[in-house]
């Protein structure tokens, strides 16, 4: 069933990718009878959150993949680093620790699911606190002061403008280590991801389309199935797949699906 399903989306993607640029563009606004927005519309939202959460901001893309019912300069939306600190596998999700923020709502409105949950920012401030800056190792050895320290800076030669030269065995040189990926090396290490999110306009649906882009700690890119790691396994592959994005040639990345 899942071969068929991954198959058969596969299929209406490659549809989408023929049959979007064939669909009449949407002129008058239908928002409010059915959630559905112009492309002037999706500019003018576009602007309003550049405007009030200024770590959004409109990109152009591949200049050979331009959409003309679009301006060049606000092609699509993005927000680049947005941390990630913990794995959907280590989150428990609870009835009691969902709150709904607007009761009087007709919709059901918002509702908050880590209420009462202690976020991970708030364990990595706390442990940052009980940290010691006193407590940490001098990489050089205090000496006592050089009788020629009255030495003008003229007499220095060239040579000792390089600084001093620091052997292959010296235990005072600082070497850094790459962390491996999602494995926790102590207690005060936080593996953290990051991902860059992008707001398209689906020509097909009508509607804005988000999609990820995710990193390790190392800043390498993740794989498709890591990234599904952090993607509910109701959404994974269903209303959550790869796609290919379409202002960027090259890798697909994950794409949520325009709900109606």
């Amino acid at each position: 069933v899942s071969t068929q399903s991954t198959g058969s989306g596969k299929a209406f993607q490659k549809f989408l990718e023929i049959a979007s640029p064939h669909i009449p563009l949407l002129k008058d606004s239908k928002f409010k009878e059915t959630g559905v927005l112009t492309a002037d519309e999706f500019v003018l939202a576009g602007d309003f959150l550049v405007y009030h959460c200024p770590t959004w901001r409109w990109e152009t893309g591949d200049d050979k993949m331009v959409k003309d019912y679009l301006p060049k300069d606000k092609q699509f939306l993005s927000t680049k680093n947005v941390p990630c600190y913990q794995r959907l596998k280590q989150m428990q999700f609870t009835d009691e620790n969902e709150v709904i923020l607007d009761e009087d709502d007709p919709e059901g409105g918002w509702v908050d699911t880590h209420h009462n949950i202690d976020t991970t920012t708030t364990k990595i401030t706390d442990s940052m606190d009980d940290m010691n800056i006193e407590d940490k190792p001098k990489l050089f050895p205090d000496t006592p002061a050089d009788d020629d320290s009255d030495e003008s800076a003229g007499d220095m030669t060239d040579d000792e403008d390089d600084g001093p030269a620091v052997e292959d065995d010296d235990p005072a040189e600082v070497r850094t280590t790459a962390t491996q990926p999602d494995k926790q090396t102590d207690c005060n290490t936080v593996n953290m991801r990051s991902y860059d999110l992008y707001i398209t306009y689906d020509r097909y649906y009508q509607t804005p389309r988000m999609w990820l882009f995710g990193y390790n700690e190392n800043r390498k890119p993740l794989t498709i199935e890591e990234t599904y790691e952090d993607i509910s396994s109701d959404h994974v592959k269903k209303t959550v797949t790869q796609e290919n994005h379409p202002h960027f040639s090259g890798p697909g990345m994950l794409s949520i699906h325009p709900c109606k």
